[in-house]
């Protein structure tokens, strides 16, 4: 059961809450804690419905007054529970490919996890916004079998709801002697079932995989592959198995091996927040046992912390 920690409000007054926000944003000092308050206790929806009265209300767009009175990472929250999913993911990957440096983990986090409909309704998105095709920046802006994957990922292809138990051992077959033969033949066959094959049909073949070659296929792929290609392939085999499992460990080497790397832990809590939140942070806590809700205060501070656990949604024993 995938739960999230943002619901819609209750007894939701969108005009009220247009108000409050201009007053906590025309003010002499931006008043925090009101946006905190009312940004994330409301859903993506009656969010956007807030926006559309602060316009009617004021003249002025939303998006862009935050941007104007706020600063660092807390702007990059309150600006970012302001977009549509489709758009924030759109949003990130424009970033992501467009910076300064490529930002690979982004790309892999996102096209690694996202559904045939999302990320149709992404690439819809990155068009309205950019004026580009998503699948065209990716092909300029990486490359090698790192790309094709990405590629092939972001064509939103993949089988749904289907699953052959007769072909799994063929698959699972191929995919170990991708493994051993490492050949650019063997890399593309090796990401064609991983990027195509429903989730149904690759929970068998990764089971088959074990049987034929005695090993996990993530331990297989990690002695064989490295980089980026190695890092995505992964990615992909943890979100067929156990998305909030994934999301888990992203948090945490985003909060422990970077010194808190503040956009990776920013996005994954926007993005998830309505999805399976709830459920990462179990896993989160189960894996690692600390709580997301104990680390991210021991990390983050002021009004910044206070809009992560926000949206975290952190209970009493999580302190």
């Amino acid at each position: 059961q995938m739960q999230g920690t943002i619901f819609p409000a209750p007894n939701f007054n969108p005009i009220m809450d247009a108000q409050m926000l201009g007053g906590a944003l025309q003010g002499i000092s931006c008043e925090k804690d009101v946006l905190i308050d009312i940004l994330t206790q409301r859903c993506n929806s009656q969010r956007l419905m807030i926006a559309e009265a602060y316009r009617d209300m004021y003249g002025r767009d939303l998006i862009t007054d935050l941007k104007e009175n706020l600063s660092h990472h807390f702007k990059e929250v309150m600006v970012g529970l302001m977009y549509p999913p489709a758009s924030y993911d759109a949003h990130e990957l424009w970033h992501a490919l467009k910076g300064a440096d490529t930002e690979e983990k982004c790309l892999i986090d996102i096209l690694a996890s996202r559904s045939n409909m999302e990320i149709f309704q992404m690439k819809e998105a990155y068009l309205m916004q950019y004026n580009n095709d998503l699948q065209q920046d990716i092909d300029s802006e990486t490359s090698g079998h790192f790309r094709d994957t990405l590629m092939n990922l972001a064509q939103g292809t993949r089988m749904e709801g289907y699953a052959d138990p007769s072909t799994a051992a063929q698959d699972a077959m191929i995919l170990w002697e991708a493994c051993q033969q490492k050949t650019g033949e063997h890399k593309n066959m090796l990401q064609m079932i991983l990027c195509n094959k429903s989730y149904q049909q690759l929970w068998m073949v990764f089971q088959e995989f074990q049987n034929i070659s005695g090993q996990d296929i993530v331990d297989a792929i990690n002695e064989c592959y490295d980089g980026y290609f190695q890092e995505l392939l992964v990615a992909i085999v943890l979100c067929v198995r156990d998305k909030p499992s994934y999301f888990a460990y992203r948090l945490y080497s985003a909060i422990h091996d970077f010194g808190f790397h503040n956009k990776t832990v920013i996005r994954i809590l926007i993005a998830r927040s309505e999805i399976d939140l709830m459920n990462i942070r179990q896993r989160y806590k189960e894996r690692y046992g600390k709580s997301l809700f104990h680390d991210i205060k021991h990390f983050a501070s002021g009004h910044y912390e206070s809009a992560l656990l926000a949206i975290c949604a952190g209970d009493a024993e999580d302190y």
